[in-house]
């Protein structure tokens, strides 16, 4: 009796963790769902102009901004990938036009150079005034990495905050993630926010499908076979 004790619990706590992680899975893939829809709707909206850059609520949101490059303040961020190919985003700071305020621009993407590590793609950064079409972005994600605080061109990533008291420009809050063609060396398809809820839906089914698997397995050993085996006189 113990033993059939045991391997009922077993099948219980096997079969109600594969139903939580499914519900969990299916979750997940909501909300990335919901995200997505939500940076739909606000692409679809009216560009911005600069007044966005403040306001938290227009992540997503499409500006159009005028400014000058600061180019000598570009950033490399290493291990990016897009076209799941590796290389760099590049990030240059933009000074706006009619004041002080410095954004970061999410430029692009570029490839890596891996015989010589050290070496940078060719990327052109207009001098005078350009006009900048994106999305308002946070800054841009962190990767995991060891050691302190980074230095250089080459990063693996880059903190807003450090980054405004390293260089001492006005950093707006947000960032803007450039929209548009490829041109000046970099590519601009960037990874949609929100996507691949279709694997965490998948995912959900696998669980459940498990979760009935040992449903079955439990009955088949536990109740069905040892019936079929008395009915035959075993």
């Amino acid at each position: 009796m113990l033993k059939r004790a045991l391997i009922a619990l077993a099948a219980a706590v096997g079969i109600a963790a594969a139903i939580a992680l499914g519900f969990w899975q299916w979750g997940r893939g909501a909300q990335k769902t919901a995200l997505h829809e939500a940076m739909e709707r606000q692409e679809s909206l009216p560009a911005l102009g600069a007044e966005a850059l403040a306001d938290a609520q227009a992540v997503h949101r499409t500006v159009v901004l005028r400014g000058t490059w600061i180019p000598e303040r570009t950033i490399w961020l290493d291990n990016r990938q897009m076209n799941a190919l590796p290389g760099f985003y590049v990030v240059t700071p933009l000074k706006l036009e009619g004041g002080n305020t410095v954004v970061l621009v999410q430029r692009g993407w570029a490839p890596r150079n891996f015989t010589r590590r050290e070496a940078l793609p060719p990327v052109a950064t207009p001098a005078g005034p350009v006009e900048v079409k994106g999305r308002l972005a946070p800054p841009p994600a962190k990767l995991y990495a060891l050691g302190g605080e980074e230095t250089g061109p080459i990063r693996q990533n880059l903190d807003l905050g450090r980054f405004r008291a390293e260089t001492g420009l006005p950093l707006a809050p947000l960032s803007v993630q450039q929209t548009g063609a490829a041109s000046e060396g970099l590519l601009r398809q960037w990874p949609q926010a929100g996507s691949g809820a279709e694997k965490n839906y998948g995912y959900a089914f696998q669980w459940w499908a498990i979760a009935a698997l040992i449903a079955i397995l439990y009955a088949w050993f536990q109740y069905i076979l040892p019936r079929r085996r008395q009915a035959r006189g075993l």
